[in-house]
């Protein structure tokens, strides 16, 4: 079977892991382990044993079973890498997302197939988005007059995971949709901002669409036409108790406060035009005061938040290898390049072109 490693680009014992160590983020267990409890299915389906996928992360595979179970990016990530390496599939994460369905969701695939129409359904699955496993953030974006994205972003810099990370949640998404509304659904587009890899054709197989590698977002682009389809299911009074029951289940392990994912949405969505707290807090229709005052009682700065939102998404681009330092810095909101290299080196102790050689 072919490497990932050749497959990817990247090594699978690479040195991102020390920097992610460094992120208290990295080992808070507040994820439920949906996306380790489909990679391990799909393992037994096809007959390779995967208990020692575990070994060292403080998990075992029977504990998937329990429906209290939360992991760490950290355990889910050593998972993960030891199934890439173990099988050699370089497609694995669209492997997975595939095999994905509403049931897999509970609760939440529940509210959204019980939504209005296919918008309010993509609207649900997006603000709940933790409550799925997600491995990464999501947030919805109009492009343009008749185009909307769903639009995915690493909570790490993590490049040599990125690839399963984007196959596993675009490959869910779509087979969510086409769940939704049937076969004639299609997408307009799907980018990401990796490389080529040498699998592609599966992506074209299943996504049936225009593919962009190499691109600045990791996104899929679909007409805006498909977010009035009325959906079956719809029924208003089970979505409200299902999405509520969401919130319960969320609030109670422990997730980020929900005014710090809004601000890091806006912020992502935002980066050309270097927001500042007036702006965030205008766009969240508050006053300066209480969102300060908000972002506090989370344990949180602004600045903080706005910096390590830039910092992950330079390196992201970095790792992308497409653009160039002065397009990057223009990417988060820098104008003059020098600033954006003084900025950079100030977040994480090194200029732009050492993390890019890092990630070759």
């Amino acid at each position: 079977m072919r490497s990932v490693a050749a497959v990817t680009g990247h090594a699978i014992d690479d040195p991102a892991l020390s920097t992610l160590s460094g992120d208290a983020r990295f080992t808070v267990a507040e994820t439920p382990p949906n996306i380790l409890v489909h990679l391990t299915q799909l393992a037994l389906s096809h007959g390779l044993r995967c208990d020692s996928w575990f070994a060292g992360s403080g998990l075992t595979r029977e504990q998937l079973n329990d429906p209290t179970l939360r992991v760490s990016y950290r355990q889910a990530r050593s998972v993960i890498q030891r199934a890439l390496r173990t099988t050699g599939d370089g497609g694995l994460g669209l492997a997975v997302g595939q095999g994905e369905t509403l049931g897999s969701f509970g609760l939440l695939g529940l509210a959204m197939m019980t939504s209005a129409t296919f918008g309010e359904a993509m609207r649900v699955g997006i603000v709940h988005h933790r409550v799925s496993g997600s491995l990464m953030d999501v947030s919805f974006e109009e492009i343009g007059p008749r185009e909307v994205a769903l639009a995915a972003w690493p909570r790490f810099n993590d490049a040599p995971l990125l690839p399963f990370l984007c196959e596993e949640l675009f490959g869910s998404a779509m087979a969510i949709a086409r769940e939704l509304l049937g076969s004639p659904f299609r997408l307009n587009r799907l980018e990401v901002t990796y490389p080529r890899p040498a699998y592609a054709d599966a992506y074209a197989d299943y996504f049936q669409c225009e593919l962009v590698f190499g691109a600045r977002y990791n996104r899929v682009i679909l007409d805006v036409q498909w977010l009035q389809q009325p959906l079956p299911a719809h029924n208003p009074l089970t979505a409200q108790q299902a999405l509520a029951l969401c919130n319960q289940q969320y609030d109670a392990n422990g997730a980020q406060p929900e005014i710090v994912a809004s601000v890091e949405r806006l912020l992502r969505s935002h980066l050309r035009q270097q927001p500042r707290l007036p702006d965030v807090a205008r766009m969240l229709n508050m006053s300066e005061r209480s969102l300060r005052r908000r972002l506090a009682e989370g344990g949180r700065i602004f600045r903080e938040i706005h910096d390590r939102v830039r910092a992950e998404r330079a390196l992201e681009l970095l790792h992308g290898g497409t653009l160039s330092v002065a397009e990057i810095g223009q990417e988060i909101g820098f104008s003059d390049p020098r600033e954006f290299r003084r900025a950079f080196k100030r977040w994480t102790g090194m200029p732009p072109r050492s993390a890019r050689q890092q990630a070759a």
